[in-house]
């Protein structure tokens, strides 16, 4: 835990961003602002049976004290409820509440949050994959690869920017040619429907692994691959052999080319969908870590090979979010303003 101030304690904002393999819990107020917590701590959210559980345990490891609370959770939010899509947690925000003695708790989408932060990220938080032509009060595109695959968007009205929520990484899979097809029936065979996050996030990127592998069109040769198919996290060793400089493992390399080819496609998906003229912006720990490959031209050959509609996707500004904290500075920041 990192406590950030030496002041007396003072009640505030308690903000989260709650994924399905982690949690980072921190507290605001409005005088030291969203983007400097007064304690902060991270959690692995599946050793937890309930958010109810988790904060408890972070507050009781601070006296700082906290009168209301407000969500980013990996899920669909609907009338203050949210089942989270990769953990056996439902939450409801007055059950929340009372259950932790706030005066409310408020529970958004955690690409909502994350899009809440977008126009108030500078060029530090940002890396430029495509310039573009960004147009001055465009919509902004919101998509974000982690243990899911989550997506929002932004428009402007006379007030600023306005965050809506999507589950368009629940939308079906589009092959784009004969090695994507191929994955599609096979994974079609193991779940039925096959959405984009099953191909576009940390188990999708398993997936293709294993696809690659029992299809045949990638052997297992080397002993990287095979640390690769039996790891407990087996995306993070995927890309961690595939971006290794000294004895890089072919399969691992082939999943993540295909991993970023899928995800350039989908990112143009929602650019299209949303006319995201103002710039589509990429956020998840998987991009992180895949930086020095993301830059290549794999991407945005997908991105833009929309037929007709190619040029206009050149013209798309595209930019990594860097800022590891942005869904928590979006959280603090709604929470701060209602």
């Amino acid at each position: 835990m990192k406590n950030r101030t030496d002041k007396k304690p003072t009640a505030g904002l308690l903000a989260g961003d709650v994924g399905g393999t982690k949690t980072t819990l921190a507290v605001f107020n409005s005088a030291s602002g969203p983007r400097v917590p007064l304690v902060e701590s991270t959690f692995p959210s599946g050793d937890y049976p309930s958010l109810e559980v988790l904060v408890r345990k972070f507050l009781s490891q601070t006296k700082t004290k906290v009168d209301r609370a407000c969500f980013g959770v990996a899920g669909p939010v609907v009338d203050g409820q949210a089942k989270i899509t990769n953990l056996p947690w439902m939450i409801h925000a007055a059950t929340l509440a009372a259950a932790l003695g706030l005066a409310s708790v408020h529970l958004y989408n955690d690409l909502v949050t994350l899009a809440h932060a977008v126009p108030f990220l500078g060029e530090k938080d940002l890396h430029v994959l495509n310039t573009g032509r960004p147009a001055s009060g465009g919509a902004i595109a919101v998509i974000a690869p982690g243990t899911g695959l989550g997506e929002a968007f932004l428009t402007r009205d006379a007030t600023g920017y306005r965050a809506c929520a999507s589950e368009g990484g629940h939308a079906d899979f589009a092959p784009s040619n004969a090695v994507e097809a191929g994955l599609m029936l096979y994974l079609m065979e193991r779940f039925g429907h096959v959405s984009y996050e099953r191909v576009c996030s940390g188990s999708g990127l398993v997936n293709i692994y294993d696809y690659l592998k029992d299809s045949g069109r990638a052997e297992e040769t080397d002993r990287p691959a095979e640390q690769a198919a039996s790891a407990q996290d087996r995306a993070t060793v995927i890309v961690k052999e595939a971006l290794n400089e000294e004895r890089a493992c072919s399969i691992c390399q082939t999943a993540l080319t295909l991993f970023i080819s899928i995800l350039g496609a989908e990112a143009g998906n929602l650019a299209l969908k949303v006319m995201a003229s103002g710039g589509v912006y990429l956020g998840g720990g998987i991009l992180h870590r895949i930086l020095p490959v993301l830059g290549k031209g794999t991407f945005m050959e997908a991105f833009t090979r929309k037929g007709r509609m190619s040029h206009l996707m050149e013209g798309f500004p595209v930019y990594v979010i860097l800022n590891p904290g942005a869904a928590l500075l979006g959280a603090a920041r709604i929470g701060l303003s209602s």
